[in-house]
């Protein structure tokens, strides 16, 4: 029930960022344009299998929920750096629960501010240029859980990266590495449906895949609705194992913690 609250609680404090909202819509609304021009100019030289309204949806849907792959808690690293953690070690509550509660809010409420308005653009773009429809309905309806499950994963992956932290003290060097790995094998710098058959085989079985790549092929018909159960379970695999990398490493990161300052 503790964590529910803190979920609710972090859900409300993301509200207050409506301008924070309106520029994150402009800013991937603009980025969305660009890579989509990309693709179409690439298509013009080079046709390739995959049609160009797939690739422009997937662009699209990528930039929707940006904020659901980046988002991090801030005020969580000032603490570790400060030394204030110390006092959310005092808590009647799991540390690493209390915080996954808070991210997963932040990353959720976050991304569907910004991903509701995008979407209805995006829908009022050019063929070619915008989103399609789901390739089908149950394609759609199966597309949602999996977009749940890949939260969930990206909220594990978020809490090995402050696991880190906790170890360095900055959060820029295994933070960047990081989100890069993820951003790669995500499909947002790249679509993953682009890259060769051999390699797909290996990159959509990564926990990275399952954040984005895997509810977008459910949605653009990429994956077929029978294989929606295959999907949830990989993905329910990846959150069990990164959640519980995450809770050991933040386990003995606890038992060693130094706090400095007064």
């Amino acid at each position: 029930m503790s964590y529910f609250t803190v979920f609710k609680m972090r859900l409300r404090m993301e509200l207050q960022y409506r301008g924070a909202m309106i520029g994150g819509i402009a800013c991937q609304m603009f980025f969305g344009l660009i890579l989509v021009a990309l693709y179409r100019a690439l298509y013009a030289g080079k046709p390739q299998t995959l049609p160009i309204e797939s690739v422009a949806t997937y662009v699209w849907l990528q930039q929707a929920f940006f904020r659901m792959m980046l988002a991090s808690d801030s005020e969580l690293v000032d603490k570790i750096r400060s030394g204030d953690i110390a006092y959310d070690m005092c808590r009647p509550v799991d540390m690493y629960g209390f915080y996954y509660a808070r991210i997963m809010a932040q990353k959720f409420m976050g991304s569907l501010m910004r991903a509701v308005p995008m979407l209805v653009m995006a829908f009022l773009l050019p063929k070619g240029w915008g989103m399609n429809l789901p390739a089908s309905l149950p394609g759609l309806l199966y597309a949602i859980p999996a977009l749940l499950l890949g939260l969930l994963c990206v909220c594990a992956l978020e809490n090995i990266t402050v696991a880190f932290t906790m170890k360095t003290l900055d959060p820029r060097g295994m933070q960047g590495l990081l989100n890069l790995l993820m951003m790669t094998f995500s499909g947002n710098l790249f679509p993953l449906t682009l890259f060769p058959e051999s390699w797909q085989k290996v990159i959509t079985f990564l926990p990275y895949a399952q954040l984005l790549d895997a509810p977008i092929r459910l949605y653009t018909g990429g994956y077929l609705p029978y294989e929606a159960f295959r999907i949830y379970a990989l993905q329910a695999f990846w959150v069990v194992i990164l959640i519980a990398l995450g809770v050991a490493m933040w386990n003995a990161n606890k038992r060693r913690m130094i706090v400095q300052g007064g």
